[in-house]
């Protein structure tokens, strides 16, 4: 039997390895996590997503996760120049990106999104100066701390409660936007199924106080896998599931792991073909991407203006900076920091299960996978394997080509974790690297000819 066969294995899964997620085949395990590519609507928006994704293809990412893109016309942005795509004319342009992908012999999954509270209406103060109108789409009445939030005059809480036919045609949007996509040659659908986005509130104890049917948020997800198969078929479906175990303390009702794990246990019995555990907060913060305080992006002279503009006043943005280095150090760094709640999720389900969070380095993501070598740091050769899949997010602003590495033996990415690529996209900028010794280094191994393509078959065995 070839490793392909069983994409569950548990006996020599490795990075190089194929997997099959619902039906389509993936040429290794190594994938390009979602994050903010910025590309928005606008003219250039296709030019955007293919410099951006395509190099990661080219180097031999197994799949890529365009990062999350919101399935209304308006509201749900949780960031500056997010891509919509309710519009089917335009997600049609988006084929000449999945065709690039595809000539590389790489798969591309859309992950679909909507915000919700977590909408820029809440937190962005120029957004809110453009749009004084706007409200955010919420689950039930928000939660006390918010609202005590939004009198101090830290948020602009400006809530609309969806109704049950309002959840419903909620759900048909994501179903919608899938049906474009497969149609634009997406090899499958992510849902954004965490950070503080409006399906981890439909899931969340601390956002969902329904007294319908949607009070068990899983029936959300439900009505949305039930609105992908109408619109796009057995296209793959795959979603992030929460478990909000880095809640702060203030939060008693939250997510625990073991209701991550009977959520999880229910989607995959439901259909799902894949999931992506999580442990994240009950809000958007630096649970999320954990690692060092970006004091140089913060510090960084030419976007001083833009951070005053976007939190309200330099004063609120010096607040907001000081709340980053404290949880800063309330989250620090931890390589695979979601890998047990995969290995409990994982020994619970028969679908792939895929992990993310912190990976650096080659030999962690072969011990997750079951590979050889398995020892050490917690993630020892006498557990079961925590997933079937890893994937990296930052590190690819760093080292765009990263797959043609590490696939091929290299040991270390160049990312330090150091979270200068992230805060500037609150102001709009795109994700890119801003370490100028990463940036030098980069720039001496593109030199070298390291990020060049080879052919490794190390993971072909059979048995």
């Amino acid at each position: 039997m070839t490793s392909n066969d069983d994409p569950r294995r548990t006996d020599r899964s490795r990075l190089t390895a194929p997997l099959t997620i619902g039906g389509v085949e993936l040429p290794n395990r190594l994938y390009r996590a979602p994050l903010l590519e910025c590309a928005g609507n606008g003219p250039d928006a296709v030019e955007t997503f293919i410099d951006e994704l395509e190099p990661a293809a080219e180097a031999g990412a197994g799949l890529i996760f365009q990062g999350a893109s919101i399935i209304t016309g308006e509201g749900g942005c949780a960031a500056p120049n997010m891509t919509r795509v309710h519009d089917p004319e335009f997600v049609d342009e988006l084929s000449r990106l999945t065709d690039r992908i595809h000539e590389h012999d790489s798969r591309i999954f859309i992950q679909l999104a909507h915000g919700g509270l977590r909408s820029l209406d809440l937190w962005h103060a120029e957004h809110r100066r453009r749009n004084p109108g706007a409200t955010q789409a919420a689950v039930s009445r928000p939660p006390w701390q918010l609202r005590l939030a939004d009198r101090a005059g830290i948020v602009d809480l400006r809530p609309d409660v969806l109704s049950t036919a309002e959840v419903r045609e909620l759900a048909e949007a994501f179903g919608r936007a899938a049906g474009y996509a497969v149609d634009a040659g997406y090899d499958g659908i992510h849902l954004s199924g965490a950070n503080m986005g409006i399906i981890q509130q439909f899931l969340s104890p601390h956002y969902n106080d329904r007294d319908d049917e949607f009070a068990d948020g899983v029936r959300f997800l439900l009505a949305v896998r039930d609105a992908v198969r109408e619109h796009a078929g057995d296209v793959p479906l795959v979603t992030k599931v929460p478990a909000e175990t880095a809640a702060p303390p203030f939060v008693r009702e939250h997510l625990s792991r073991g209701e991550g794990v009977t959520i999880a246990k229910r989607l995959a019995e439901a259909g799902y073909d894949a999931l992506v555990p999580v442990e994240v907060s009950t809000y958007w913060d630096m649970s999320v991407i954990r690692g060092a305080f970006p004091e140089r992006a913060w510090e960084a002279e030419d976007l001083q203006d833009d951070y005053a503009a976007v939190f309200g006043g330099e004063w609120q943005a010096r607040a907001v900076q000081a709340l980053n280095r404290l949880e800063g150090r309330w989250y620090p760094s931890e390589p695979g920091w979601n890998a047990a709640f995969c290995r409990a999720v994982r020994e619970a389900v028969d679908v792939p299960v895929l992990c993310e969070g912190g990976l650096r380095e080659r030999a962690h993501c072969e011990r997750l996978l079951g590979g050889e070598g398995a020892s050490g740091d917690g993630v020892g050769s006498e557990q079961p394997p925590a997933c079937d899949m890893v994937g990296m997010g930052r590190p690819f602003y760093a080292e765009p080509r990263l797959p043609a590495r590490l696939l091929a033996g290299e040991e270390r990415v160049l990312c330090e974790s150091c979270n200068n690529c992230t805060v500037p996209q609150a102001a709009g900028e795109p994700g890119r690297c801003r370490t100028p010794e990463i940036v030098r280094e980069r720039a001496r191994r593109e030199g070298a000819g390291e990020y060049e393509r080879t052919e490794n078959t190390e993971g072909s065995t059979t048995e």
